[in-house]
């Protein structure tokens, strides 16, 4: 529509999707995280980000725990991708497998291995000590939400008469994490505050009253040791936290353990602000000539200009120009007497979305995933699905790096998996919900991702496989790693992460029509990724084009000697990506007009001769190009 706003429709007795009549009805649960207790663990409490900064709220009473990310924190340090010796062992390994030699081409693939991912690493902690009275908090009065529609974590107890509250928020247009902390009575805020953080790094007190933690990642892969004199150096690291106190009550003073306390204040807001020297993925720490600490400073002296109210309200007109574009109603079952309708998704710009502000009666959501399987509640489902599109907005937006395997979030100098991000389904799974959920700018970080990775994939395709083009494996990194990973054979061999990532740049076009990106940013990666995978393909059984060697992400097979294996040939995910991709590129020539492209055309020959999907004995869709047994 003209104006910008669409509603989308889905009924079970109605096909007409577009609607610009319908009404809204508002009546369905606030889109609230509710909870009564402070977190008892990492996943228990309240995430909140802007694409770049992230942090966890636990929620405590006595002490609160705020734990903090700043995307560009990683190990390592940008390195050659290649490896000379991969032509040969690629030969090696393609004649076991035209051997039918499955298991001893799983062995031989390992020589295909490249390089380790680097690890996503946390930035550190906010510390808040109250006054030890709060320890006498009525348990009854506890309460903590997320607000979905406002992106605003919250927490209220009371002590006494006395009702406390926080808000936090983190705010894209003003790069900046704010915490209020406010009392019913006068003077009756008091806590000390301080910085950490598992990595190396120092703190120190500006005489702006302002905590400055300093740092460095490890220029290793989780060395034993970290220290800031390991060669090659990491990436370097600063926050800054600084804080506003009521003008007519509230003191604040300097602690010799670098911590600042504040006594008897009507409220105060703190504010998170942070950067690193990361300049880009082929960039190393060494030679960057970023700041992070001039640069956190001197966007703490801009944000302080700004009153709580001012930074709110730019916080929610950004945050809800995305979130309110998309609204699901569902209700419990469906009369097909009536026609009672029982999906209603509706995209909407503008929207309203009533909120029960401190609404202590409700369920908390803990309780409402316990009783869903004996009471169904729909609520919850849209509560579930409205969660997805917040966290995509909260750790990735333009300008920011892609959202990793956890989003922005980390506790850990070693996470699970690394954090990195996987190409084998969860980095793609990230982004599948931003254009039907209608959150296409949160797509970019991916986009430049992909560019990234292109250029370091022309390099590994030339080297490790002799073509053109370029390739990705599964599991990449803030160095836009596109080489196969160092593990097991299984999962790291895996050619096709490239491949799949470019499936998003044309399901772009489908959705914006946007020409200009089609021409300027997707055919060029669209045509380097197809380029790879026609050097890839090799003539094989039956007269067709196949990938070998090729393995079914993370999925052993038994092989027909009886051994087990994960290599073979044109395993049918090979082949249903490889179709996309072609597909792509023809759909894209046609509205480009490039259709009668030399390698247009060579991309229309090779498609029909593509290995095709076929069935199991027992019904289902084979897995792999034979009718392997899985183990």
């Amino acid at each position: 529509m003209e104006d910008g706003s669409w509603v989308l429709v889905n009924r079970p007795t109605d096909r007409d999707l577009w609607n610009p009549t319908s009404t809204y009805v508002e009546d369905s649960k606030p889109l609230k995280i509710t909870s009564t207790g402070p977190a008892k663990y990492w996943t228990d409490a309240i995430p909140i980000g802007n694409g770049r900064l992230g942090a966890m709220v636990w929620g405590g009473v006595s002490s609160e725990l705020i734990q903090l990310n700043e995307d560009t924190l990683w190990t390592g340090t940008p390195i050659d991708y290649t490896n000379p010796d991969a032509p040969e062992a690629l030969a090696e390994v393609r004649n076991l497998v035209d051997s039918g030699e499955f298991a001893e081409a799983s062995d031989a693939a390992a020589k295909l291995f490249g390089t380790n991912a680097n690890v996503y690493q946390l930035l550190g902690d906010i510390k808040l000590e109250f006054d030890g009275s709060l320890l006498m908090c009525a348990e009854e009065t506890y309460y903590r939400e997320l607000d979905l529609d406002t992106a605003t974590a919250t927490v209220k107890y009371s002590v006494g008469d006395v009702e406390f509250t926080r808000e936090h928020f983190a705010s894209y247009p003003d790069q900046v994490i704010v915490t209020k902390i406010t009392g019913s009575k006068e003077g009756s805020v008091s806590f000390t505050v301080s910085f950490d953080s598992k990595l190396d790094h120092h703190c120190y007190i500006t005489d702006e009253s302002e905590i400055v933690m300093e740092g460095r990642c490890p220029g290793k892969r989780i060395p034993p040791k970290i220290k800031a004199n390991d060669d090659p150096k990491g990436i370097l690291f600063a926050a800054v936290l600084g804080l506003q106190i009521s003008d007519d009550a509230g003191l604040m003073s300097v602690l010799d353990d670098g911590k600042l306390k504040v006594e008897g204040a009507n409220w105060v807001v703190l504010h998170l602000v942070a950067s690193s020297s990361f300049e880009g993925p082929f960039t190393k720490p060494s030679e960057s000539e970023k700041d992070p600490t001039s640069v956190s400073l001197r966007a703490l002296k801009s944000i302080k200009m700004q009153s709580y109210s001012e930074l709110y309200s730019r916080h929610l007109d950004d945050y809800q120009n995305l979130f309110h574009r998309v609204s699901l109603q569902l209700c419990k079952g469906f009369d097909r007497s009536v026609g009672d309708r029982s999906l209603e998704i509706k995209n909407l710009m503008p929207y309203g979305n009533k909120c029960v502000e401190g609404d202590k009666d409700v369920v908390p959501t803990v309780d409402r995933i316990r009783s869903f399987q004996s009471d169904e509640d729909p609520s919850l489902v849209e509560l579930l699905f409205q969660f997805g599109r917040y966290l995509l907005i909260s750790s990735s937006r333009p300008g920011t790096q892609v959202a990793n395997l956890q989003g922005v979030w980390n506790k850990d100098l070693e996470p699970k998996w690394d954090s990195a991000p996987h190409l084998n389904i969860n980095l793609e799974m990230n982004y599948w919900p931003s254009l039907p959920c209608n959150l296409s700018e949160c797509q970019e970080p991916l986009f430049e991702f992909i560019k990234s990775l292109s250029i370091n994939g022309s390099k590994t395709a030339q080297v490790n496989y002799k073509t053109s083009g370029w390739v990705v494996h599964h599991k990449s990194d803030i160095w836009a790693k596109p080489s196969a990973d160092k593990g097991e054979v299984v999962w790291a061999i895996w050619p096709m992460g490239g491949a799949w990532l470019c499936t998003h740049l044309w399901e772009h076009y489908s959705y914006t029509m946007d020409e200009d990106f089609l021409r300027n940013k997707a055919y060029p990666l669209l045509e380097g990724c197809a380029s790879f995978l026609l050097d890839w393909l090799i003539e094989g059984h039956g007269g067709y084009l196949e990938t070998n060697p090729s393995t079914s992400p993370e999925h052993m097979f038994v092989a027909p000697d009886g051994k087990p294996a994960s290599v073979s040939y044109s395993s049918t995910m090979d082949m249903a990506i490889i179709k996309d991709v072609f597909s792509a590129i023809i759909s894209a020539s046609e509205v480009l007009g490039r259709n009668e492209d030399v390698f247009v055309q060579k991309v229309q020959k090779a498609q029909p001769r593509l290995y095709p999907a076929k069935i199991a004995e027992e019904g289902s869709v084979m897995e792999w190009a034979q009718d392997f047994k899985g183990p």
